[in-house]
Formats: C-alpha cells, structure tokens, sequence
C-alpha cells in the first residue's frame, strides 16, 4: 500500500481528467446533497466504506462525488511530501495523515482546505471550505505557506446517476450538515459519530436495519 500512494502521488494533476472527479468544476446543483457529509449506516458492511464519513463535493443528476475523511492511511504527509521533492521542516505539518478518499482513482491527489482558492484547480465546496487539486499547495504545505487546515486525500468516492439515492433509500447513508470543526479538528476516529450527531443521531443506538434519509 505504501508504494502505491507514493506512486499515486506523483500523478497529483491540475485537475482530475475524467468522470466525475472532472465534473466537480462545474457549478453545483443546490437540489442535491452538496455541502453534506454522508455518514455510512452500521448496516453498512463494505470494505471501504464502514463507519465512514465523506464528504460530498458534487451531487447532482449524474452522479456523486466525494472524499472520505476518516480513513488515514499508514503513510505520514511528511514522506508523501519528501517523496515529491517537497522536504518538511515542521514536524507538526509532517505528521498529518494522508488518507484514503474513497476507492475511485487513487492515482489522483486531493486536498481538502480552508481559506483562500489560490491554487491551480482549486473548486470552492462550501463557505470557507475548498477543494484542490494541484501539487502547488502541497509544495506550499511543506513550505508552510499552505492553508491553516486541510487534509490530504489520494482517491475519491464516485456514484453513478441514482445510485447514492438509492441507496439513501436502502438506508446505507444518513446525511448531515458540513462542519468545519469535524472536517478539521476532531480526530478521525471521532469523526463518525460526530458527523452523526450533527443530524441529531447518535448512531452508536441504531440497529443495523434502521436508518434517516
């Protein structure tokens, strides 16, 4: 796994190329889940998926796009960035996690952040929450010039057109308002009941077979 990513990352682009990840720069539909985390349902057994938390950056009539956030990987921003060419000289940067977006496209980078949009390929998600995807802020983030917050990603979480809704409905997902606090602060492993509690749920109490749309 760690050879992957370290590959994976040297294919961090401006942008991604195709599907779903391409389309995030276009504009958003408020009709969708834009702006929501989508918390997996403990019915919810799939590998890349249990007690999940994404993060969803596009939803609309074709699909879904999203980045989880509670699935650090072994791999240390530090060596990632060292791998790049990017040495890091602060150790608290260094130590950041670099986690597993989701099993779609893992050959491409992803940094989810706060502040400005400065950056090639940077996509405004929610107020004062970005996504981008260029190897400048990572070179800004060794350097400490990057953004206050952020996290690193390598892959994403894609749906096809009606398959989270269906889903939703098979009571897989429960949906919750976009936190900041969540999203930067709080450690992973607090992440899902957190982001659960934000739609009034504590999550630990549900059977397996209930669920919240």
């Amino acid at each position: 796994m760690r050879d992957d990513l370290f590959k994976a990352a040297l294919l961090v682009t401006v942008a991604c190329p195709d599907g779903v990840g391409y389309r995030i720069l276009r504009a958003m539909n408020a009709d969708y889940l834009n702006q929501q985390f989508l918390i997996a349902m403990p019915m919810l057994k799939d590998s890349h998926f249990e007690q999940s938390v994404t993060l969803l950056c596009e939803h609309n009539d074709e699909g879904a796009m999203g980045i989880v956030i509670n699935r650090p990987s072994e791999v240390a921003l530090s060596e990632l960035l060292d791998h790049l060419g990017y040495p890091v000289h602060d150790a608290e940067i260094g130590g950041h996690s670099v986690y597993l977006g989701g099993p779609v496209r893992r050959d491409h980078g992803f940094v989810l952040h706060d502040g400005e949009t400065r950056w090639p390929g940077a996509t405004p998600i929610a107020e004062g929450i970005n996504l981008t995807t260029s190897r400048d802020i990572l070179r800004d983030i060794a350097r400490g010039e990057g953004p206050v917050n952020f996290l690193v990603a390598l892959g994403y979480a894609g749906w096809g057109a009606g398959q989270l809704e269906s889903e939703i409905t098979e009571n897989a997902w429960l949906n919750a308002p976009l936190d900041g606090r969540v999203l930067f602060e709080l450690p992973y492993e607090q992440r899902w009941h957190a982001a659960a509690g934000l739609a009034g749920v504590d999550i630990s109490r549900l059977a397996p077979h209930s669920g919240h749309a």
